[in-house]
């Protein structure tokens, strides 16, 4: 399966204009971005993708002009594309480096997670998954049942895998996460991570989870909340990111209506990440 990448380059670059295309791309169907200090690359399967989406493409802020150019992007080059261009050690929180196998000079801190980047979302680079992972160093994982919900690389279930969690369920609607999750998992000698490829409706309906992870986009946690909800145990904490700050209200509206009640928030560059308990 390949992917089409598209570069959108704004002139002159405006944060806001440059978060608002993102949010407008995401709810077309795109599934992970990387910005740069001009724009940023956005990504959709290619049997996702249709012409019409960058022509479509309207400037939110007066002012400020669009280039966009397409890619298609092959699984095979994707490792390359990372070494190349991107992927740098991060620390988290001053307690978890993110490494990939080719960096051979990282920072020394109590925990490591190796990740192998393809064509997976989440290397801990996006404000999004960041904030994700401090809330799991912030908590108790130890001896806890924990779902990762659109798990991508993998990285916030074997960080709560890392920190004491019992076992762990992660599930990404998109084989090429899965497949990349399943590597991961061995790489970083995580071993009691089951891999789902699906979506909500793969979720046992046995299993009672005492956290849920779920970073994925404003419209599919609206639509998935209520499940998640059934699956939680009562003082079970549901965390959630990949939305901005002015989606709160209506993630959180939603909550309310299935026992969740808000803990706290996070807020990075506009994107927001909340904590909720049952």
């Amino acid at each position: 399966m390949n992917y089409i990448k598209l570069t959108v380059t704004l002139h002159p670059f405006n944060q806001d204009a440059s978060d608002l295309l993102m949010a407008n791309l995401g709810e077309q169907g795109f599934e992970s971005f990387m910005e740069n200090e001009n724009g940023f690359e956005a990504y959709i399967e290619e049997s996702q993708y249709s012409t019409e989406i960058p022509d479509n493409l309207e400037m939110p802020i007066p002012g400020i002009s669009i280039h966009h150019t397409l890619e298609t992007i092959e699984k095979k080059n994707w490792n390359e594309e990372w070494e190349k261009h991107y992927f740098q050690p991060i620390v988290v929180a001053d307690q978890c480096v993110v490494r990939s196998p080719f960096h051979h000079d990282y920072p020394q801190v109590p925990i490591e997670i190796v990740i192998e980047p393809k064509m997976s979302f989440g290397t801990g680079h996006h404000a999004t998954t960041g904030m994700m992972m401090e809330y799991i160093l912030e908590n108790d994982m130890n001896n806890k049942v924990v779902l990762d919900m659109g798990c991508g690389t993998g990285i916030l279930g074997i960080l709560a895998s890392i920190r004491g969690a019992k076992k762990v369920t992660a599930i990404d609607i998109d084989d090429w996460c899965t497949e990349n999750c399943t590597e991961n998992n061995h790489i970083n000698n995580i071993h009691n991570m089951d891999v789902i490829t699906g979506d909500a409706s793969q979720l046992p309906k046995s299993e009672e989870f005492d956290v849920i992870l779920a970073n994925i986009n404003r419209n599919i946690l609206i639509n998935d909340i209520a499940t998640y909800s059934q699956c939680l145990k009562k003082g079970g904490l549901l965390l959630l990111s990949g939305f901005y700050t002015e989606d709160i209200p209506a993630i959180d509206a939603i909550a309310k209506k299935h026992q969740l009640k808000i803990k706290s928030s996070k807020e990075n560059n506009n994107w927001a990440s909340v904590a909720y308990e049952k």
